[in-house]
């Protein structure tokens, strides 16, 4: 069943994938399911080092116990705008969370940005974050200064001067531009590997050729953020 839980033979099918280090579209495939829901089920299971089948599913059945006689609580429990599907919210935003976790954010952290990318007011409070995460208030305040450190949210004040959290629209281009300084630190690196190598060596020629790649795409990025930074700040003609 495509569309139902995981059982724990295709959990035992997927860490076998994983120890013979298949991509997660090929594991998906050979289960016939979704490359999110494999995605999903290994990130939320300790990554694909240390992902283990039995213990997965006994994971997945204490949550479960959990959820069922508990009152919906979190985001479930909202009321949806725009005539919404709540579960296809639920699953977008974990299939989002999940992505950013694989581009290195830490759970709780992948979570607040999910939460600030996909609500309409477009912020939210330690407070709200804490009703829709269901986690504790150090959680959230952990997460926002990891957040803050790499200037993807900013604090702001509303008028009841309570602090608000915002993943801005400049975020995507600061990420841009703090990509291609670090791909610019690279090509430094590798240069220098140049003069301690010597130019016209086996090793030295590999490193030079890294630089210059490396530059053009740094180069590359940069102008591309730029010539696109007004997009972000486009509103979207109506469907």
């Amino acid at each position: 069943m495509p569309g139902g839980r995981l059982t724990q033979r295709e959990r035992q099918q997927i860490a076998l994938g994983l120890a013979d280090d298949l991509a997660y579209a090929e594991i998906a495939r050979r289960l016939d399911r979704p490359t999110s829901t494999i995605t999903r089920e290994v990130m939320r299971n300790g990554g694909p080092a240390d992902y283990r089948a039995e213990l997965a599913h006994r994971a997945t059945e204490r949550r479960a116990h959990r959820r069922r006689p508990a009152a919906p609580r979190g985001p479930q429990a909202l009321p949806q705008a725009h005539g919404r599907d709540a579960e296809a919210v639920r699953e977008y935003e974990e299939t989002f969370t999940t992505l950013l976790m694989q581009q290195g954010l830490p759970r709780i952290s992948a979570q607040v940005l999910t939460c600030l990318f996909t609500i309409d007011a477009g912020s939210l409070t330690a407070a709200e974050l804490v009703q829709r995460l269901q986690v504790s208030p150090a959680s959230i305040s952990k997460a926002i200064t990891f957040l803050e450190h790499q200037g993807l949210v900013l604090r702001r004040r509303d008028e009841g001067r309570r602090e608000r959290y915002v993943a801005d629209n400049e975020v995507w281009y600061q990420s841009m531009l703090a990509s291609a300084r670090t791909n610019i630190l690279l090509a430094e690196t590798a240069r220098q590997g140049v003069g301690v190598l010597g130019r016209g060596t086996p090793a030295g020629i590999r490193l030079e050729n890294i630089a210059r790649f490396v530059d053009f795409v740094a180069e590359s990025i940069t102008r591309a953020a730029e010539q696109a930074r007004e997009v972000l700040h486009t509103k979207a003609a109506p469907s």
